[in-house]
């Protein structure tokens, strides 16, 4: 029977977050290249998205694209690129996410 109960909601669960999974449009898709990591100017591969980059250094206490925790503690840094998509890094320059281009 417990078994049973768990297999119900479960089911439950996986209808809810059908029901709940939002629409996409392309210009903010991740599968639109220009917000993908493949395309270059949004790659950790380009310099100017490196942490090797001493503009995006935590070494750089006077850098201005620091992304810091709710403690205050910096969790990465973020870089626009040219076409306009802001990409968010954490410190060792791992692509955590973006916000699409406002054009």
């Amino acid at each position: 029977m417990k078994l049973i109960k768990i297999a119900v909601y479960a089911v439950i669960l996986g209808i809810s977050s059908i029901s709940n999974a939002q629409v996409t449009s392309w210009e903010n898709s991740p599968l639109n290249y220009n917000n993908s990591p493949m395309n270059y100017n949004n790659s950790p591969m380009n310099y100017n998205n490196s942490p090797m980059n001493y503009n995006n250094s935590p070494m750089n206490y006077n850098s201005n694209n620091g992304v810091y925790d709710n403690n205050g503690n910096r969790a990465g840094y973020e870089v626009r690129s040219p076409s306009g998509v802001t990409n968010y890094f954490d410190n060792n320059g791992n692509r955590t996410g973006y916000s699409p281009s406002k054009r």
